[in-house]
C-alpha cells in the first residue's frame, strides 16, 4: 500500500466515523445509559429575558407566546433587553408594560453584553433564556422547570422544532438540524450537551457568569462554565419552540459563525481539551471532528489521484459527480427529480465550504462573523 492509499483510507475513515460511525456510536451509549433526570412537577420562579436587536417584525408575536404559557403568572418575570434597536422594537415592547413586561435599552453591543447586562436585574430562581424569533408553547416553561428537581441539572435546553420548508433547500437545512437535535439528544441521556439550543434554554440564576463581550456562542459558553462547576446540560424533547426555515445562504452565514465559534471556544474553555472534560470523548468526536471534516474531503479527493488501478477512476470519478450534482443544483428547478438529490447534495457542500471559512476567527474580529438570521417569513435579522 503506498502512501496515497494510506492517506486515502484514513481520510475517508475520518468523515465515515464523524458522519456516522460516531453517531452509531452515541446512540447506542445512549440506549444503555442509566442516568436519567429526575422530574417533578414543580412551580419554581423563572425571569425569562430576551435579548433582541431590531426585532419588530417578532417581538409581538414572542411575547404572546411567553404570556400564554401555561405557568403560574406571579411566578415569571419578563425582561427584553433592546440590544441599540432602532426598528421600533421598543416601542412594542412599551405596549406589553402593563402585562408586567420590563424594556431595558442598552447600548449595540452584541448579544453577550446584552445577556451581561440583564444578568444583574432579575431576582428569579431559573433563568430562561430566549430569542425573538421563536414561539414557545405553553406546556414548555412547566416541563423544562420539572426537569431542576434533579440537582444535577444546571441548563435545560427546550427542542427547537423548525417549520416545514417550501423549498428542497429549505427543507434540506431543516433536515440537518433534525440530525443535530437527535445528536444533542443523545448527549444529555448520555450526561450533557456541549452547550445549549441557543434560542430556548434555562439556566440557574447562580450559574450565570459575565459573558466575554466577543464570544460567538453564548449559548455554549454560558451553560460549558456550568458544566465545569459539575452540573448537567440537558435536552427535554416536550419543551417545544418553533421557528421558521431558513435560506440555505442563511444558514451558511450561520455555521461559518458557530464552527468559528468553537475554535473561539477552546480558547476560553481550554478545559475541553484536558481531563477535566468528563465528556472529552465526545467533545472531540463531535465538536473537533466537525472542524476537521472539510479538510479530511479535500485529503480524499487529492489522494484519490495516487490511488492504485482499478480504484482510481472509480473514486475520483464518483467524488467529481458528487460535487457537479451540488454545482448543478444553483440551475436545476424545483419540479425536477432529481432536486431532492442535487440539494442535498449541495447543503452537504456548503456545510463543508463554512467550516473552512471559519477559519477566518484567526484573521478577522469575532464580531464581524455575527450576521443576523434572514428567514423566509421576515425579511430583517434580529439576535
Amino acid at each position: 500500500m503506498n502512501d496515497g492509499s494510506s492517506l486515502f483510507l484514513l481520510s475517508a475513515g475520518v468523515i465515515v466515523y464523524v458522519t456516522a460511525g460516531y453517531p452509531l456510536l452515541l446512540g447506542a451509549l445512549a440506549r444503555r445509559s442509566r442516568d436519567r433526570v429526575f422530574k417533578l412537577t414543580q412551580f419554581k420562579s423563572v425571569s425569562v429575558v430576551i435579548a433582541v436587536r431590531n426585532g419588530a417584525p417578532w417581538i409581538r408575536r414572542k411575547l404572546e407566546s411567553v404570556l400564554a404559557a401555561d405557568y403560574p403568572r406571579d411566578l415569571i418575570e419578563i425582561l427584553v433587553v433592546s440590544d441599540g434597536s432602532d426598528d421600533g422594537t421598543d416601542e412594542l415592547v412599551n405596549q406589553f408594560e402593563g402585562k408586567g413586561v420590563r424594556l431595558l435599552r442598552v447600548p449595540q453591543g452584541g448579544k453577550p453584553a446584552a445577556l451581561t447586562a440583564a444578568f444583574p436585574l432579575v431576582k428569579n430562581e431559573l433563568l430562561l433564556l430566549t430569542d425573538v424569533r421563536q414561539e414557545i408553547e405553553p406546556q414548555s416553561i412547566a416541563r423544562m422547570v420539572a426537569c431542576f428537581a434533579d440537582p444535577k441539572v444546571g441548563v435545560v435546553s427546550g427542542d427547537l422544532l423548525i417549520r416545514t420548508g417550501e423549498t428542497s433547500a429549505e427543507t434540506n437545512v431543516g433536515l440537518y438540524w433534525r440530525y443535530e437535535s437527535w445528536i444533542r439528544k443523545q448527549l444529555s441521556e448520555v450526561d450533557s450537551m456541549l452547550g445549549a439550543t441557543g434560542p430556548f434554554y434555562m439556566i440557574r440564576r447562580e450559574l450565570t457568569v459575565p459573558v466575554p463581550q466577543d464570544t460567538l456562542l453564548d449559548d455554549v459558553y454560558l451553560p460549558l462554565t456550568a458544566f465545569f462547576r459539575g452540573y448537567r446540560l440537558v435536552l427535554e424533547p416536550s419543551a417545544r419552540a418553533l421557528d421558521f426555515p431558513t435560506t440555505i445562504e442563511a444558514e451558511f452565514r450561520r455555521k461559518v459563525r458557530t464552527l468559528a465559534g468553537n475554535y473561539q471556544m477552546m480558547r476560553l474553555l481550554p478545559a475541553l481539551l484536558g481531563p477535566r472534560n468528563r465528556m472529552w470523548f465526545h467533545y472531540v468526536s463531535y465538536k473537533v471532528g466537525r472542524l476537521l471534516l472539510p479538510f479530511a474531503l479535500v485529503l480524499v479527493f487529492v489522494s484519490s489521484f495516487w490511488l492504485p488501478s482499478p480504484f482510481l477512476i472509480p473514486a475520483v470519478a464518483a467524488q467529481a459527480v458528487f460535487y457537479l450534482l451540488a454545482f448543478a443544483d444553483l440551475f436545476i428547478p424545483e419540479s425536477a427529480l432529481v432536486k431532492r438529490a442535487s440539494s442535498l447534495a449541495r447543503t452537504f457542500v456548503v456545510m463543508m465550504i463554512a467550516a473552512l471559512c471559519a477559519l477566518a476567527i484567526f484573521f478577522v474580529s469575532p464580531r464581524s462573523l455575527w450576521k443576523p438570521t434572514r428567514t423566509r417569513s421576515a425579511g430583517s435579522g434580529a439576535n
